[in-house]
């Protein structure tokens, strides 16, 4: 009877981490890991072609002609959904959130924008004078706040709550940046039908919102029509995730809380555990055959490594000891200047904006987007692997 009884409590001992990993902040993280080693084996493998086909092959059929290849729809469907959480989030912070109060958004707006524009520098620095990589410059701009917050949770108490908070704010103001970026600078030609059939969509969803309209479906309805003309309207088709979901109501009905609200909470898991995964397994299979680590020091993957390493730390920890010396903004409460170091190396994690900025910037290159890939993978794993030694061993900041 003992045994019977014990057994089931060792197992339930055993198995405990594993249900503390999967609800909490380091499963996001993890599963990307795991994701982006299933890409690189199956890109480099026997399955290669098979990989490649899945993604790459044209479809028997497409309800959207456009959308001919599984990669595709992919890229520009399911991750027209992630940017449409990120819009929800960017909209609840700055109507109720972080974002709200001018003073609270003083550091990590700064931060962001130096956390952007050192990278880009450093890129320019390195790849500038190179023909046909001035487009990449984007690319080491972007941080992964699944990754980087999956680090974070890793880590447990070590990071103060204030520090955490920082972090994931200075992200939201990177997905802001990294939309506009995508917006601007990688457009192509405009066709100005589809693009005023999308306005006319957005001006529809911002009448529902003004008429009080609560229910989810016009607006998924009108948020699905807006997709599409931005989809052939040249500029990219994830930027109507955003545009959609700042239309979307912010007022709480009853006990219910808003639509917002209730959007956001029944696609954030989603988007975690299925529409990133699919896009970082889908986008991160570098093929290594022909480039070798030798590969690393060409220009591109050595720009892309160094503007997330290198960049993005001098960015941030550098505009944070700035606000802090000037009196502009005090750095996050009871934290050290090297967990603020440690945070700054985790900013440095791309992935998934970096690598879907990576295939906007060269879309007719192959070879060079096999090369950012890599350059981004390398980047975001030494500044991860950093991040985490120098969270792990700072001190706390003394009381």
């Amino acid at each position: 009877m003992t045994r019977k009884v014990a057994r089931p409590r060792l197992l339930d001992a055993a198995a405990r981490p594993f249900k503390a990993l999967f609800v909490s902040d380091a499963f996001g993280g993890v599963l990307l890991i795991a994701v982006a080693v299933l890409a690189i084996v199956a890109a480099n493998s026997a399955w290669s072609q098979g990989y490649h086909a899945l993604f790459h092959a044209t479809l028997p059929w497409s309800p959207v002609p456009k959308l001919d290849t599984l990669h595709l729809w992919i890229n520009d469907g399911l991750m027209a959904v992630f940017f449409f959480v990120v819009g929800l989030e960017v909209k609840r912070e700055i109507v109720i959130g972080n974002l709200a109060d001018p003073r609270s958004r003083r550091l990590p707006v700064v931060a962001a924008i130096a956390g952007m524009a050192v990278p880009a520098l450093v890129y320019l620095a390195i790849a500038g004078g190179e023909p046909g990589l001035v487009d990449g410059w984007a690319i080491p701009a972007a941080t992964d706040i699944a990754f980087a917050m999956g680090v974070v949770g890793l880590l447990g108490t070590r990071v103060p709550g204030p520090l955490r908070l920082f972090l994931l704010t200075v992200a939201i103001v990177d997905d802001i940046g990294a939309v506009l970026v995508i917006a601007l600078a990688y457009t192509s030609g405009i066709d100005l039908a589809w693009l005023l059939g999308g306005l006319l969509a957005f001006a529809g969803m911002v009448a529902l919102n003004r008429a009080g309209v609560i229910r989810g479906w016009p607006y998924v309805i009108g948020a699905a029509g807006l997709w599409l003309c931005v989809l052939h309207s040249g500029v990219h088709a994830t930027v109507a995730g955003v545009v959609a979901a700042l239309t979307i109501p912010t007022r709480a009905v009853g006990d219910h809380g808003s639509l917002l609200e209730a959007m956001e909470h029944a696609l954030v898991r989603w988007n975690a555990y299925l529409i990133v995964p699919l896009f970082g397994f889908a986008n991160a299979g570098v093929a290594l055959a022909g480039l070798g680590l030798a590969a690393l020091l060409d220009p591109l993957p050595l720009a892309i490594g160094a503007g997330l390493v290198i960049g993005k730390q001098m960015g941030i920890f550098g505009s944070v000891w700035a606000a802090d010396r000037l009196g502009f903004a005090r750095r996050p409460e009871g934290s050290s200047w090297a967990q603020i170091w440690g945070i700054s190396l985790l900013c440095g994690i791309g992935f998934t904006m970096s690598l879907f900025i990576g295939a906007l910037a060269f879309p007719y290159e192959p070879v060079l987007i096999e090369e950012a890939k890599l350059g981004v993978l390398a980047g975001s794993l030494v500044s991860a692997l950093l991040g985490y030694a120098v969270l792990r061993l700072a001190r706390p900041a003394k009381a």
